[in-house]
């Protein structure tokens, strides 16, 4: 799958405070790298935490559910984007349907 942006990833991770969700946000990084999923279920076979939201959105428990990761996911193209990593506090305060 075609990750748009590691940035993003990158920059959750250094910020202080949060340097913990790097292993972590790497390792799904290179999982999803060398994916390449054409369905839900093939996509749960290497996350099975993931779980579907709705409007091509899928969240991942990353760092023992510590952090979220929202993620559209275009199956038919194999690109993954990246709209939101944060704590899950912060994911609770967010409407996934509109990021």
């Amino acid at each position: 799958m075609r990750i748009v942006s590691h940035k993003k990833l990158k920059d959750f991770f250094e910020t202080p405070g949060r340097e913990d969700a790097r292993v972590p946000l790497e390792r799904w990084y290179e999982i999803v790298e060398d994916a390449e999923w054409h369905t839900f279920a093939e996509m749960k076979a290497d996350f099975n935490s993931v779980d579907y939201i709705g409007n091509q959105r899928y969240v991942f428990n990353i760092h023992g559910n510590k952090y979220r990761l929202v993620v559209v996911v275009k199956f038919v193209m194999g690109y993954v984007f990246i709209r939101f990593v944060g704590t899950h506090k912060e994911y609770d305060e967010i409407d996934c349907s509109t990021i």
